[in-house]
């Protein structure tokens, strides 16, 4: 009988704070599921957003490594008009054939480097090939291979000689 009374006791003084107290347990249950809720709400956002960004950046630079191997068809065209003897019409050819390819590239996103000679040696653009006397330190004496950017970054250093 004494657990019957124990158990009527803690009844009666469940009913004292009885509806108070369980409404309040259920609004802190319920704010904490909805914080809960809302949070992963922002993680699932944030992840899109970061997913969206990195699938942005394999589209820009997913096809770097094949214009990097067709920068040596633009350098094989430079060679072939070095050595070229002169007829005109083949010249005319190979310079068409070769802008075309390089508008086609720079829609791409590729971007020559610019360089001249005496410019400010620049590693993060420049790659040093060898020194030369004659100049102003650490300047560039001469391009020997053209460098390249694709969408703003770079592909291909630029080789150059470079005042000691």
């Amino acid at each position: 009988m004494p657990e019957k009374e124990k158990k009527a006791g803690e009844e009666k003084e469940k009913d004292k704070k009885g509806p108070e107290t369980e409404v309040e347990r259920l609004t802190k249950e319920r704010d904490e599921y909805l914080a809960g809720w809302q949070r992963a709400k922002a993680d699932l956002i944030n992840y899109k957003k970061e997913e969206l960004k990195r699938l942005e950046e394999v589209a820009r630079f997913g096809n770097a490594d094949l214009v990097l191997e067709l920068l040596s068809v633009l350098d094989s065209f430079d060679l072939a008009l070095v050595t070229l003897k002169k007829d005109e019409a083949v010249e005319k050819g190979i310079y068409l054939i070769k802008s075309r390819l390089e508008d086609i590239l720079r829609k791409r996103g590729l971007q020559r480097i610019e360089v001249k000679k005496g410019e400010v040696f620049n590693p993060a653009l420049h790659e040093a090939v060898t020194t030369v006397e004659g100049g102003e330190a650490n300047t560039i004496a001469e391009e020997l291979e053209a460098g390249y950017l694709f969408n703003d970054k770079v592909l291909r250093p630029t080789k150059v000689r470079v005042f000691k």
